[in-house]
């Protein structure tokens, strides 16, 4: 039986703007097979730069280049583009036998070219690295069609369709035409995003459908965990015996227990597609995406498969038939990175909407474009500007707030490392930045004390407050700290809090995202997480 069938546009014609259809398969994997070749990158090494060569190349960053956000430091971010397609390269349909038969998909002539899968992949200098999901229906201004506001899923759509038309005028049509047109897409949905977050986007990758089938078909079987047992029938719905309807249906099929289970292609396919019988929908179905990508990205480097010639030769041939990338982008050069990909080295969060809303009949998700640049900055550990809208903060009361629940105060903070933590201070001092406090000396301190200490000078005692709630100390005034300032002394009891990895040698992780708002909990790489 297939799946009941929600049509979405084709380029700008819409029919069901919230409810995606069977074809949002691509939309919710896609993501997940770009990681995969992006995580896979170290093992490529082992094969000749021709066959690297190989992989579709793009011109698409060429205009988002032109006015792109300047770089403050030697990270890179990649842009993850899961596109909701069913179509080959050429424009073909994918054949129907596979969408409707196997993946029970419903047809292969509903698939549009929505961009249902936005990931932002930051690779910093050095540590962890970040990626951050952006919720497709999140109701932006769009850039490379008409300018106007829209669903940030449906750039490319728009800006494809706009271009279609001027070449066929042209006269070009069939392969030619899908491959330019989609040019076209790409490059609105780099600037978008561009320019929604106010980062630069140094590459991009984009596979569909079958892309994301095959590389799950490569790797199979793939751990993942779930906390709870899902039930997610395809039929419309289900009733009991006096037939009253129990349960909505229209689902993935997916059928696991509660904890590990070892997933192949199709079900892989399911799990990271699932949108009825989640409690937040499209929302837990993007930490269904992450999870996968962790979950992959710990059986790359755990089980060998980096080490499996036919494994990588397998997932090669699938990047080079299925995956689109930036024609700047050296893969070989890229294995240097891919470190910092490894072991735990990724975190994964969904940025915050604001509210649900309708407009022009759609439902979508309405954003703060100023605060989403602002938690982005402060993620990947970069300068932010004051907030205008944070309000002075208010002299102390019987209840000290938290850093989440109140402005920072004016202060520069200096940070002494006496944890046994290499790198702590500067780590913590990035951390504090990114919550708006001015940085200030970071040394290493020249005792070893138990316990984490924060001092203050005259006029620090509010940013203190607030500090020391972050470390669950409290704050004492001290005429050997400098006015203005907050001393902040790492003590043996952050060894706890600094590193996940359980090694007293490991850095730091940077600022906990727990003080930035986010929608839902961070997933963690360096293992299979569990998910709902």
């Amino acid at each position: 039986m297939t799946e009941p069938v929600v049509t979405e546009r084709r380029g700008p014609r819409r029919v069901a703007p919230r409810r995606p259809g069977p074809g949002v398969i691509a939309g919710r994997a896609a993501a997940c097979c770009l990681s995969l070749a992006v995580l896979g990158a170290s093992g490529f090494a082992w094969y000749t730069t021709n066959q690297l060569n190989a992989v579709n190349r793009s011109r698409a960053l060429d205009d988002a280049r032109k006015d792109a956000p300047a770089h403050l430091d030697s990270s890179v971010n990649i842009l993850l583009i899961g596109l909701d397609s069913r179509k080959n390269m050429d424009g073909t349909d994918l054949p129907k036998e596979f969408v409707q038969d196997e993946l029970h998909a419903g047809s292969s002539e509903i698939g549009g070219y929505n961009t249902n899968s936005l990931i932002v992949l930051h690779i910093p200098p050095s540590g962890k690295a970040q990626a951050v999901s952006i919720p497709r229906d999140d109701w932006v201004q769009t850039y490379g069609a008409d300018g106007k506001m829209h669903k940030i899923k449906e750039a490319y759509g728009y800006a494809k369709e706009a271009a279609e038309e001027k070449l066929r005028a042209k006269g070009l049509k069939g392969a030619e035409l899908e491959q330019q047109s989609r040019e076209a897409g790409r490059s609105a949905t780099i600037q978008t995003v561009q320019k929604l977050l106010d980062i630069p986007i140094d590459h991009f990758a984009e596979v569909n459908l079958i892309g994301f089938y095959d590389i799950a078909k490569a790797l199979e079987p793939i751990p993942v965990c779930l906390n709870n047992a899902v039930d997610d029938p395809i039929v419309s719905r289900i009733t009991d015996s006096k037939g009253n309807v129990t349960r909505p249906g229209g689902g993935t099929g997916l059928r696991l227990p509660a904890g590990v289970s070892q997933l192949d292609a199709a079900q892989a396919l399911s799990f990271v597609r699932q949108r009825h019988n989640l409690t937040n929908g499209d929302l837990d179905r993007t930490h269904r995406q992450q999870a996968f990508i962790a979950s992959v990205e710990y059986k790359l480097k755990q089980q060998g498969v980096i080490g499996d010639l036919g494994k990588m030769q397998d997932l090669l041939n699938v990047v080079k038939k299925d995956v689109v990338i930036d024609d700047r982008w050296q893969i070989l050069d890229f294995v240097q990175q891919a470190p910092n990909l490894t072991g735990g080295n990724v975190e994964f969060n969904t940025l915050p909407i604001d509210k649900f809303a309708t407009i022009g009949g759609q439902e979508v998700n309405q954003v703060d474009p100023v605060k989403l640049r602002r938690i982005v900055k402060q993620l990947f550990g970069q300068p932010v500007d004051a907030d205008p809208a944070a309000t002075p903060a208010t002299p102390a009361t019987s209840a000290t707030p938290s850093p989440s629940e109140a402005p920072a105060a004016d202060a520069t903070v200096d940070v002494l490392n006496g944890s046994p933590v290499s790198g702590a201070a500067g780590e913590e001092s990035k951390a504090l930045v990114a919550l708006g406090y001015r940085a200030g000396k970071v040394d290493t301190a020249d005792t070893r004390p138990r316990t984490t200490t924060v001092k203050y000078g005259t006029g620090a005692r509010d940013a203190a407050q607030q500090i020391a709630a972050r470390y669950g100390a409290t704050a004492t005034a001290s005429s050997a700290i400098a006015p203005g300032h907050v001393q902040v002394l790492l003590g043996a009891d952050h060894t706890a809090t600094a590193t996940t990895t359980g090694d007293p040698t490991a850095p730091a992780a940077p600022a906990p995202t727990a003080t930035l708002q986010m929608q839902g909990p961070p997933v963690k790489a360096g293992g299979v997480p569990c998910v709902d």
